[in-house]
């Protein structure tokens, strides 16, 4: 499984305007759910907000990862906004993002699924120049060529 089979031009939003960790995740998870890899949005977003409150997805560099297993999920798909400006991801260290990818894997899934895909970001999200081209990229087909490079 490779990034180009978990994302799509549908699933890159750039520009974002919302300011708060739940708006973003909640603009990602309304995205997921009109591109069809959801069937239940509240149940995928409850599935989200419990992960977050065991301890934030954010891993540093204006990077946050939230993830989801949940049977709301049809199929494994990734979704990433970058924000206008960089929110607020976890209240009590003040870490802040501005890339957010959402993972959604199917519970049945579950399984080693979305560690795979954490890897298969994190590999390239330590990369500084990478991150800049992705604050930088002027469209959905440029992020896109970014995250699909092997």
């Amino acid at each position: 499984m490779n990034l180009s089979q978990l994302i799509n031009h549908d699933l890159i939003l750039l520009d974002v305007t919302a300011d708060t960790k739940d708006s973003v995740i909640e603009t990602l998870a309304a995205q997921l759910k009109q591109t069809g890899a959801l069937h239940d949005i509240e149940a995928f977003k409850e599935a989200i907000f419990a992960r977050e409150n065991q301890g934030h997805t954010g891993i540093g560099f204006g990077v946050a990862i939230p993830h989801g297993k949940s049977d709301a999920v049809s199929t494994p798909r990734v979704a990433f906004a970058r924000t206008v400006s960089d929110v607020t991801w976890d209240e009590q260290s003040g870490e802040r993002a501005q890339l957010i990818f959402m993972i959604a894997v199917p519970e049945s899934q579950a399984g080693n699924e979305h560690l795979k895909i954490l890897q298969m970001l994190a590999v390239k999200l330590i990369d500084d120049s990478f991150r800049a081209k992705l604050l930088s990229a002027t469209s959905k087909e440029g992020v896109y060529a970014l995250l699909t490079e092997e």
